[in-house]
C-alpha cells in the first residue's frame, strides 16, 4: 500500500484522534517499512523487533507533531526498538573471526544475515541506516544519539567486519 504524502498526513491525524480505521491504515502502511529497518539489525529476531517497534510507534504516535515527518520518526523509533531488542535478547558481541569455520566449509553458506550475524547491533544500525537508507553522517549520529565520530568508525568497522566475514 504506498500513500501520498499528504494521504499520509491525513491518516496520522486521523489515528491521533483515534479513527480506528485510519490507525489500521496506517499500520498496513508503514509494517513493510518497519520490517526492511528491524530485520538486518535483530536478524532472527527481526519479527519481534518489528513487533515491538510497531507497538512504540503507536504508543508515541499523539506525540508526532509533524504528520508529514511520519517515516522519518517511525525510522528512528524502528532502529533504537531493534537495537533495544537485540542488546535485552541476543547476544550482542560479535563472533571472532579466528573461530568462524575455514572458507569452503560446506556447513557454512556465506549469506548475508550469517555475515550481519557476526557484526554488533549498533554496527548492523549504522549500516542500514547509510548503506540501505542512504542517511548522511549527521543524520544517522541524530538517528542513534551519537558524534558523528563514533558513526564513522562504527561504518568503518562494520564494512571492514562485513567484508572479511563474507570472505571467510
Amino acid at each position: 500500500m504506498e500513500a501520498s504524502p499528504a494521504c499520509t498526513a491525513q491518516l496520522v491525524l486521523a489515528a491521533q484522534r483515534g479513527d480506528r480505521l485510519a490507525l489500521g491504515r496506517l499500520l498496513e502502511l508503514i509494517t513493510p517499512y518497519v520490517r526492511r529497518l528491524c530485520g538486518p539489525i535483530a536478524l532472527d529476531d527481526g519479527a519481534d523487533a518489528t513487533q515491538e517497534a510497531l507497538i512504540a510507534v503507536f504508543r508515541k504516535l499523539p506525540q508526532l507533531q509533524e504528520p508529514a515527518a511520519l517515516f522519518g520518526w517511525v525510522r528512528a523509533i524502528a532502529v533504537r526498538e531493534a537495537v533495544r531488542h537485540v542488546r535485552r535478547h541476543a547476544r550482542c558481541e560479535p563472533a571472532e573471526l579466528a573461530e568462524l569455520p575455514a572458507p569452503g566449509d560446506p556447513h557454512l553458506a556465506a549469506d548475508i544475515q550469517d555475515v550481519l550475524g557476526r557484526l554488533t547491533p549498533e554496527h548492523r544500525a549504522v549500516l542500514v541506516l547509510r548503506d540501505v537508507e542512504g542517511l548522511d553522517e549527521r543524520q544517522t549520529a541524530e538517528l542513534l544519539g551519537v558524534a558523528a565520530g563514533t558513526v564513522k568508525s562504527r561504518l568503518s568497522r562494520a564494512r571492514l567486519g562485513f567484508r572479511k566475514a563474507w570472505q571467510s
